[in-house]
């Protein structure tokens, strides 16, 4: 489990193709070691991966094909930047929101312009994902939590301070690319739930 609250950004240091998976080895200077043992969970670019082995400052992980069709991950080369946070501890602060690291979807970024010292950023998601986003609800996009400011049909927009600009990925996205896009999960369980009382 993890908060979207990111510690530091890692690089892609290596991509090998194993039997159709990926195996990725991540340059993870930027979190305490103790964080990133073997078998322990770290989040990147918003995806849950289990460390298989470390080499000094960098893990490795495995891609299995079915994350790779729900993420950016198989899309990512050498030396790209990516959001990291370790599993969140028993007295951690907890400062964004519950974040699983199981992404839902692959959204788009379909505009983004200045807003005072912020950056706001128009997301578009798949028409299915779109009842559980609410306006001031939360959602993790590419392992960082946000705040939903409005919705609109299949689109969304988010604020970005200055801070989370400098300090994560969403600085670099490019209006059209893909972003990983998590739910929130207390909106899975709540739907889940009114379900259930009706039958």
């Amino acid at each position: 489990m993890f908060t979207g609250i990111v510690m530091g950004t890692g690089r892609i240091i290596a991509i090998e193709v194993k039997g159709g998976d990926l195996e990725l080895g991540i340059d993870a200077g930027a979190i305490e070691p103790q964080r990133s043992n073997v078998g322990d969970s770290v989040c990147v670019q918003g995806v849950c991966l289990t460390v298989t082995r470390r080499d000094g400052r960098a893990f490795y992980a495995d891609v299995s094909r079915e994350t790779m069709s729900k993420t950016t991950l198989g899309s990512l080369g050498r030396g790209a930047r990516v959001n990291l946070e370790p599993s969140l501890r028993a007295g951690d602060a907890l400062g964004g929101h519950m974040v699983s690291g199981h992404v839902d979807a692959v959204g788009r970024l379909v505009a983004q312009h200045e807003d005072g010292r912020s950056w706001r950023m128009e997301f578009e998601l798949p028409a299915a994902l779109m009842r559980y986003v609410a306006p001031k609800g939360s959602i993790c996009i590419d392992g960082v939590s946000l705040t939903v400011n409005q919705v609109d049909g299949r689109r969304f927009d988010v604020n970005i301070i200055p801070h989370t600009r400098g300090v994560t990925t969403l600085g670099e996205l490019a209006v059209d690319a893909g972003a990983n896009m998590e739910i929130d999960v207390v909106a899975r369980y709540l739907e889940r739930l009114m379900l259930n009382t009706k039958e």
